[in-house]
């Protein structure tokens, strides 16, 4: 048998895949840093240098353990930018007989290998990642006609996995404990600093320099704080564990200017780059949990479960059952450009500038800061998807399309009509003001819909309901604001629709 040439994407970095259970000289492996994957998109500088220094460490430990290893840097000589003019090249140099690759979580690659493999004159397969509880269309067989819900998909999932179960009831006898978090921090307990990893990226940050990769957003290249191994990966979630867990659920809703994780695990990069499996992280805080049961509550536990085992999973079903023509959606028409302040951060709104700063410093944000504060703006000015989108899988660490696209276009900016959520997220100034600290020190007055200084929330709010009556009035999970709205004198609507004028003809100086 001739040589086989086994292909590794960036995200997919699973060490404990069968593929590597033994060490083949038959078999050559494939990583790259490619031009291609660079410019799909702008990335925050994080995200990229993040990648290559974990993919780079992956060939590293495959190379210890005695596998061949082919590692193409992005300023290789022999680097094509391209991964299907790489594979070629390396085919017909290493006369490579037969080409395997791991199945993609991306849309487009997905199809770009399927292309590639149809152009091979040598013998061609794809096998799965190991990574996910789910296949790709377990979601869509699981629902088939009928409408998506994540909670009937999560509750399934608990049955079939007996996470959290005793027989086929629930623990605690509920499936969710949402009553009893999302609270906004009080100020009680005190608030553990974010494991933080010191790694050197200088020489990376050099290179995609030199070779002029288009970036954006701040990077500490000297104290870079992302796990970038499979052994730091479980050092993070085991960190969790110890200190997050006993209060995430309480406060994973809560926003502070000063500390902007909270109780978060900030695993996303490592688990999305497969560096750390969902049930490995599951059966981590489920063993902890057994094991102290005397300071968590079964709520922080649940809560937590069902980010990863529901709604994580549920996305990517949602993700492969919908696309390509997900990507095209766009409900309410909108067709709005983003502000500039997007990419700098400066913007009178304070709950804006801080998420928005964070994540150019940071590269991340929790979910209730991509949710309901940038995107509920998004929403409400009417903001573009495809450029809301752009942006998103952009800036964030943890952002690959599966789970971006689908929380943005989906869940955040409702482009989709419905799929994945039953109403649009958005809110007026109160929710944030409820939920953060960011409206006391805010150059606007969260209390005001119109006049000097009334917060563009409460303008935006209103006017989004009224200018898309025809298409919201019917849903029943917001017919309260309809029956507001109905009873607003006409005079009050019109002062609000002018407000919500002034704000979006001036939207970048906001």
């Amino acid at each position: 048998m001739g040589k086989t040439l086994r292909l590794i994407l960036g995200d997919q970095l699973n060490s404990t895949h069968s593929w590597f259970k033994k060490v083949d000289e038959d078999v050559v492996y494939v990583m790259m840093e490619v031009m291609q994957e660079q410019e799909y998109v702008m990335h925050h500088v994080q995200k990229i240098l993040a990648f290559f220094a974990a993919m780079r460490n992956f060939a590293h430990q495959l190379t210890k353990k005695g596998h061949e290893v082919i590692y193409l840097n992005l300023d290789d000589k022999h680097n094509t930018q391209t991964i299907e003019g790489n594979i070629k090249r390396i085919i017909t140099e290493e006369k490579i007989e037969r080409f395997e690759y791991l199945l993609p979580d991306e849309y487009r690659l997905d199809e770009q290998l399927k292309q590639i493999c149809n152009k091979l004159k040598i013998e061609t397969s794809s096998t799965d990642t190991e990574h996910f509880f789910t296949t790709r269309h377990e979601v869509k067989e699981f629902f088939g006609d009928k409408n998506f819900l994540m909670e009937n998909f999560y509750r399934s999932m608990r049955v079939k996995h007996q996470v959290l179960m005793q027989g086929s009831k629930p623990l605690g006898n509920k499936w969710n404990f949402d009553h009893e978090n999302r609270k906004k921090y009080d100020g009680k307990l005190p608030l553990v600093p974010a494991i933080e990893f010191n790694h050197d990226v200088s020489a990376l940050k050099e290179m995609i320099d030199a070779k002029k990769v288009k970036y954006f957003g701040e990077v500490d290249e000297k104290h870079f704080p992302w796990p970038l191994s499979r052994k730091e990966a479980i050092k993070l979630i085991d960190y969790f564990c110890e200190h997050l867990l006993p209060h995430f659920g309480t406060y994973e809703d809560a926003m502070l200017q000063q500390h902007i994780s909270l109780f978060h695990s900030r695993i996303s990069f490592a688990q999305n780059s497969k560096m750390i499996a969902p049930h490995e992280i599951i059966g981590k805080v489920l063993a902890h949990y057994d094991k102290n049961k005397h300071e968590i509550t079964l709520a922080q536990v649940e809560g937590y479960t069902r980010q990863i085992l529901g709604w994580r999973e549920f996305m990517r079903g949602v993700y492969w059952a919908k696309m390509p023509e997900f990507a095209t959606l766009n409900f309410f028409d909108h067709r709005g450009e983003l502000p500039e302040w997007f990419w700098t951060g400066k913007t009178k709104m304070n709950c804006l500038s801080k998420c928005i700063g964070q994540s150019l410093n940071n590269a991340w944000a929790h979910h209730i800061q991509r949710l309901m504060v940038i995107g509920n703006f998004a929403l409400l000015a009417g903001l573009n998807p495809d450029e809301v989108d752009a942006w998103y899988l952009g800036i964030y660490i943890d952002a690959i399309e599966w789970v971006e696209i689908t929380n943005t276009r989906g869940m955040s900016q409702f482009a989709d009509g419905g799929i994945i959520a039953s109403k649009p997220y958005v809110s007026s100034a109160a929710y944030i003001n409820k939920m953060s600290d960011y409206c006391g020190s805010c150059y606007y007055d969260y209390k005001k819909k119109t006049g000097d200084k009334a917060c563009p929330y409460n303008s935006l709010y209103w006017d989004f309901f009224y200018r898309n009556a025809d298409k919201l009035e019917g849903n029943h999970r917001i017919g309260m604001m309809y029956n507001i709205l109905k009873k607003m004198n006409r005079d009050e609507i019109n002062e609000i629709n002018k407000q919500a004028g002034i704000y979006l003809d001036a939207i970048n100086e906001l």
